[in-house]
Formats: structure tokens, sequence, C-alpha cells
């Protein structure tokens, strides 16, 4: 029995080796052949400041909206704010006709709220019956282009034009794109490549080779982008479009066409900002807080359930250690509300050792012999213990449905972090502080049981 507690002792020692190094301020992530995986601590909007928007279908109230359209406009809407999938942003729905965005860490809000209701409906527009100057000099214009009112085309990918005046042509739109990207030209201008699939490749062929000479304008939801002149004909599918762009402005276009145009248009029905000195300060309130009491707690035990108490430190430490590590392995992105699940999690580790500690005493008073105390006392204090955290796991578990269906993610963190902490402490509550008490019994055998265990 000894040598078994022996070696889930070396096994806990391991575990925390690991948790420390994952738990290290410069950590440098797991990079392994063709597995590469960083390891950050990765804190919310309200920690470190950044933008939060609600989005709202931009269709009549009474609109019918399919379900799956909005599920197509999030998964659009979430590739456009986090195209390299690795940002700490969060994209979910909020019942059927809103979008939820919290993009942590963002400095520039009207280019983020921009980029995010953008429709992102590219046309390639006949500007043969203008001159090469006057197409020029309409960049940066809305127009008016057939594209919508043609029989069986989206009435949802039109944007009413803003201004009265002729109405041109389009060619084609960018529904057969294949890929979009930043390039630079000759003379360090950037520039956005593109390459068509499909039958866009020939019906784009077929164009410029018979409109050498003209102006093919570049139109993204009904706004003059680029109107480049025509020098010769385009069989491959590749081009760029030019304009007064910036690193930025060319990345954001390239985003918006590489990942396709909105299913149903989007508006900003409310947005706020959050600046990094509340969140600093919020943070740093928090750490205080949960600092002082993690001591009050520690004290206590100690005093008052002596050599119990002081296992049962050492035991909310190593909790402290893994549930930390595991927020950062996961990763699960901190928030307030998160921090709080984590330290009222704390108290449900604490709680599992005072059943299992006053369940200890009463064997001792009884008269019982110390390693019969012990053992009965786990027995006795389990049904307890696992009922009462089932009761927080299965609330967890509503408060997260909840948090997702209706974009609350101040409860969908709290939820998440409570649940990751109860199940950490249901590990260092039964087996943690269990071993560590075992085998302090088994070499240091106490004999004065008022003076170690406060009966």
């Amino acid at each position: 029995m000894k040598n078994r507690y022996v070696r889930l002792l070396i096994i806990i020692l391991v575990i925390l080796a690991v948790a420390i190094w994952i738990d290290l301020p410069n950590n440098p992530g797991i990079h392994i052949g063709s597995y590469n995986r960083d390891i950050d601590t990765r804190y919310g909007l309200d920690l470190v400041g950044g933008v939060q928007a609600l989005l709202e279908a931009d269709l009549p109230v009474d609109a019918d909206i399919d379900a799956e359209q909005m599920n197509t406009a999030l998964k659009i809407v979430e590739n456009r704010v986090n195209p390299e999938g690795v940002s700490e942003v969060l994209v979910q729905k909020a019942g059927e006709r809103r979008i939820v965005v919290e993009l942590p860490g963002e400095t520039d809000p009207e280019r983020a709220l921009a980029r995010l209701k953008q429709t992102g409906l590219l046309e390639f527009v006949d500007m043969s019956s203008l001159s090469p100057e006057q197409a020029f000099a309409m960049e940066g214009a809305k127009i008016q282009t057939d594209y919508g009112t043609e029989p069986g085309a989206s009435s949802t990918e039109v944007i009413s034009p803003t201004q009265e005046g002729p109405v041109f042509h389009t060619v084609m739109t960018g529904s057969g794109l294949k890929e979009a990207g930043v390039t630079t030209s000759q003379t360090g201008e950037y520039q956005v490549a593109f390459e068509l699939q499909g039958d866009d490749i020939k019906t784009f062929a077929t164009f410029t080779s018979q409109n050498i000479g003209n102006v093919l304008a570049i139109v993204l939801d009904k706004e003059v982008i680029s109107a480049p002149r025509i020098n010769d004909a385009i069989t491959d599918g590749k081009g760029v479009i030019t304009g007064n762009f910036d690193v930025e402005s060319a990345n954001d276009l390239a985003v918006t066409l590489r990942y396709g145009a909105l299913p149903i248009p989007l508006k900003v029905v409310e947005s706020r900002t959050v600046g990094p000195t509340l969140g600093q300060d919020s943070l740093r309130k928090s750490l205080v807080a949960g600092a002082i009491g993690f001591t009050v707690v520690i004290l206590f035990m100690l005093l008052y359930y002596r050599l119990p108490g002081f296992l049962a430190d050492i035991s909310i430490i190593v909790y402290a250690v893994l549930a930390l590590a595991l927020f950062k392995y996961i990763p699960v992105t901190l928030t307030l509300p998160g921090i709080a699940g984590f330290l009222l999690s704390t108290g449900s580790a604490l709680d599992a050792n005072i059943l299992i500690f006053e369940r200890m005493k009463e064997e001792l008073r009884a008269g019982r012999p110390l390693r019969n105390s012990a053992d009965i006392g786990w027995q006795r204090a389990w049904p307890s213990i696992r009922d009462s955290n089932i009761a927080t796991l299965i609330t967890c578990a509503i408060l997260f449905w909840f948090g997702s269906q209706f974009g609350a993610t101040i409860v969908k963190g709290f939820s998440l972090t409570l649940a990751l902490g109860v199940i950490v402490s249901l590990f260092i509550a039964l087996v943690v502080t269990r071993t560590l008490l075992i085998l302090v019994l088994e070499y240091v055998k106490p004999t004065n049981l008022a003076k170690w265990f406060g009966i």
C-alpha cells in the first residue's frame, strides 16, 4: 500500500514539474518536428482593452433570416478579423439576427468596425463609355451597376447607390475569386494581387481581349476602388488591384476578398472601446484581492487543522499551479469573470479538504486508530464531495450554454474557468492531499493527536 502512494507521489511531482514549466512567463512553447504550439497567457477584452461590437442583419425586422446564412456570415466575419486563426478574437451568434465580436488589443476601432460590416461584394465593371481620365476621377465614388437587377440575382448582395448617375455593366463578380494577397509593385506601391478560377477565367480573358485600351473598374460594395486601363489581354485569370493603398488598407481589402461576400448585409448597432489602462487596473486589483484571499485561507487551514491543514495548503498551491498551466495550454482566454471563477473553484478544493478533515477528526475523537480514521474520513466524505461538485459542473454547463446562445461572454468565461477549476480541485483533494497525508502518517507517525490534528 505504501509503495502505491510513493508511486502516486512521483507521478504528482512529474505533473507538477510540467505545470511549472508551462507557467514560466517566457515559455518557449513546444516545437518538435512539425508540431508547433506557443504557450502564452491570453487575456480578454476587459483586461487588455480593445473593441466590442454587436452586429445585426441590416434587413427589415419582419424579414425572414435563414439560419445557414447567419452561420455563413459569422464564419466570414471571424475569418476577416482573424485571418491567421491565432488572434484572441471572439465571434459568436447572439439570437437569430445578431453577432457579437470582441477584439482584444485592437487599437483602431474605426478601422475594425469598417472591416466587420463591409459586405465584401466585388465587381469588375465595364467603364468603356468613359475616358481613362474620367474613370480615374471616379475612384472612391459610389456608382450604380446593373448587378442585382437582373433576373435571378441575389437581392441580399445589393447595396443601394447613394447618388444618381449612369448605370454601369458588371462583367463579373468576385464569386470566382480563388486567392487574394498583398504584393508591391516595381515602384514599391502596395497592391492586391488576385487569381480567378473556373469559368471566370474565360470570361475575364474574353472581355480583356475585346476591350484593350478601355477601362475595367474594380468596385467593392459599389465603391470604385481602382479604375485601371486594359493594356493587354489577361488570359491566365491573374491580375492586380492598384490604388492609393497603404499596407493596412491593402491587407484589409485582400482579407475581405479572400473570404468572400457576406450573404446578408450587417450593421453595427452597438460598440464600445475598452482602454488598456482600465483593463490593467482591473487586473491588478483582481490579483491583489486574490492574493489576500489566498493568504487568509492558507492561514486559516494551518491554524485550525494543523498538520492536515499544512498538507492542504501545499495541495492548494499545487492546485493553483496546475489550474494556471491548464488555462495556458488549452488555452483559456482569461477575463475578470474568468478569474473570479478560478478563485471560486479554489473554495471548492478547500471544501473537499474540510469535509475530509472534519470526518477524520470525528473518527479520531471516537477512539479509532489514526490510519483507519484517515481512510474512513475519505470514504464518508466522498458522497458529499461527489454530489456537490457534480451539481457545480451541471450549473457550469447550463451557464456555458446560456453564454454561447445569447452572447453573454462574461457568463461563458466564468463558467468555463469554474468548471476546469472544479475538475482540478477534485484531483487535488482526492489524489494529492490524500497521498501526502497517507505518506506523512506512514513515515512521521505523530502521537500527540491534539497538537497535530487540533481535536
